[in-house]
């Protein structure tokens, strides 16, 4: 468990400080530093189904207010992952297939990915990864009450940091039906009732506990109305993300995940839970049943079901050792009608075997490096704030005007708000913090266009769409704010960062209507000069 966890640590530290957070990031950063009656308040509005770990984030960052403070919590969160899946693998099979599954989770780009983003998507990982290690103890301990209770304990935390962490339930009901087939029936009624009667109790409370994350959740669905269907594509992705970015991994461990499944110890346990019984449901029921439900409500985002990942690995390993036990096994002596000599125990247990198995984990490692280091890049994500900050610094001066459009583009001056003093925010009315939103609420259009009169310089951070033209404002304020802009002003140079438009608006010259009228001019000869800001 040691060495895939301090593995995973070093990875998840490697060039977690990249001068810029993203847009959910950046939510999490600006919620995190208000006060908790704030935050409270902003639930009742917004982001309720990410509330615990707001007050998490709140308190972490009562020590330090950074952006590489904010995202140490995944980076350890991910290191307890990686050692709580070797922690399975040594338990359900043997040491060495866990150290391999650990270091194969260590190693995956899509665990280092979310190990460096300040969201809750790694803790809860960790937490179903933990909650499934006390479920195969529970079952394999006779089911007593305490271990149930533990479990329990566990997963219904794990669903308050993202309620889609209760779909591990159906994983987990999957693995004991699994571990049934092949059990005579007078056997199931007597073991393995106690066992359905335990699971369901755990169960059960988590789903008691969740119905207000629910009620609330559901009042909210605006949130994720960008989101779309599933398709094929989607599901590629995703098996690519869990088993290897390039075709070369991916393909690699998809044979040695289909080896593990036809060993020995594969799906069905017959009576017995096996790693095979255990990982396939954890790594395919969730995010199959939350694509399936998306087809009629769109839900389906890869992150919501990262904590499947943690299943991934252990089929991996699992068919490392299937391969290496049929490498390792002797061969006849070649007469007719013998048979294979059984294996030495000596063999199964050789190091060099183990030692083989980390030095192509390693080789993984060093094919994925390029795709490891091109993540820690800010551009990998879908915006970076940071850049537009410093973008706007380069040539805000106080007592210009500011607009975000739309609405949220305000969260790169709630995060990096550095930059923006002395400016004035035209369209705001009231502050996010006690307006208990996210980015604050908005001036209506006739007061925003009677505050752009005053101004001769207006700063614009806005989505590049909407300021090219391609797509409208869908409020009215900001379709007043286009407008006005239009009319009265000439806008400069404009300049992308990080996926965000940033421009000047400079207001037109007022013509006296009693000023003759100049005599046209030639052209001037040459390129044009520059606009000065």
């Amino acid at each position: 468990m040691g060495v895939p966890a301090l593995v995973m640590l070093a990875v998840g530290l490697w060039g977690l400080d990249r001068g810029g957070m993203w847009r959910d990031e950046a939510v999490s950063f600006q919620v995190g530093r208000r006060t908790v009656p704030q935050i409270w308040l902003l639930l009742h509005d917004v982001d309720a189904v990410h509330g615990l770990y707001y007050f998490l984030v709140h308190a972490v960052l009562c020590v330090h207010p950074g952006e590489v403070v904010l995202r140490l919590p995944s980076v350890c969160a991910a290191a307890v992952t990686a050692a709580l899946v070797a922690a399975l693998g040594a338990r359900l099979l043997r040491p060495r297939v866990g150290l391999w599954a650990g270091l194969l989770y260590a190693v995956a780009p899509m665990a280092g990915h979310y190990a460096q983003e300040g969201r809750s998507y790694a803790l809860v990982a960790a937490g179903a990864t933990g909650a499934t290690l006390l479920f195969v103890r529970a079952v394999q301990g006779g089911s007593r009450a305490g271990s149930w209770a533990a479990y329990g304990a566990v997963l219904g935390l794990t669903c308050w940091l993202h309620e889609f962490a209760v779909l591990l339930l159906c994983a987990h009901a999957g693995s004991l039906v699994l571990a049934r087939v092949g059990v005579p029936p007078r056997e199931r009624s007597r073991a393995w009732g106690r066992v359905w009667r335990g699971w369901g109790c755990a169960a059960g409370a988590v789903l008691v506990s969740l119905v207000p994350m629910v009620l609330v959740s559901r009042g909210q669905a605006a949130q994720v109305a960008w989101l779309h269907r599933p398709t094929a594509a989607t599901a590629e992705g995703l098996v690519r993300g869990f088993l290897g970015p390039s075709w070369a991994v991916c393909g690699v461990c998809l044979l040695l995940v289909l080896a593990g499944l036809a060993g020995p110890a594969g799906v069905v346990g017959r009576g017995e839970i096996t790693l095979a019984g255990v990982a396939l449901p954890l790594t395919v029921v969730p995010p199959a049943v939350l694509m399936l439900a998306s087809q009629a409500s769109p839900l389906f985002v890869d992150r919501y079901v990262l904590y499947a990942l943690s299943g991934a690995p252990l089929l991996v390993a699992a068919g490392a050792e299937r391969v290496a036990g049929t490498v390792g096994r002797p061969h006849d002596d070649g007469r007719p009608g013998s048979r294979p000599l059984p294996r030495p125990r000596t063999v199964s247990r050789s190091p060099l075997v183990t030692l083989t198995g980390v030095l192509a984990i390693a080789l993984a490692f060093l094919h994925q490096l390029p795709v490891l280091r091109a993540d820690r890049d800010p551009a990998a994500r879908a915006d970076d704030l940071g850049a537009v900050s410093r973008a706007v610094a380069r040539g805000l001066a106080p007592g210009d005007g500011v607009l975000f459009l739309p609405a949220h583009m305000r969260n790169v001056a709630l995060t990096y708000p550095g930059p923006f003093r002395g400016a004035r925010d035209v369209a705001l009315a009231e502050g996010a913090a006690g307006s208990g939103t996210l980015y604050g609420r908005q001036a209506g259009a006739r007061q925003v266009r009677r505050r752009m009169e005053g101004l001769d310089r207006v700063w614009v951070v806005a989505d590049p769409d909407l300021l090219a033209g391609r797509r409208l404002p869908r409020d009215r304020t900001g379709r007043a704010e286009l407008a006005v802009l239009r009319r009265d002003f000439t806008g400069q140079e404009v300049v992308l960062r990080g996926g965000t438009a940033v421009r000047l608006y400079v207001r037109n010259p007022v013509k006296s209507p009693s000023a003759p009228a100049s005599p046209p001019r030639a052209p001037l000869s040459g390129p044009p000069r520059p606009a000065r800001s």
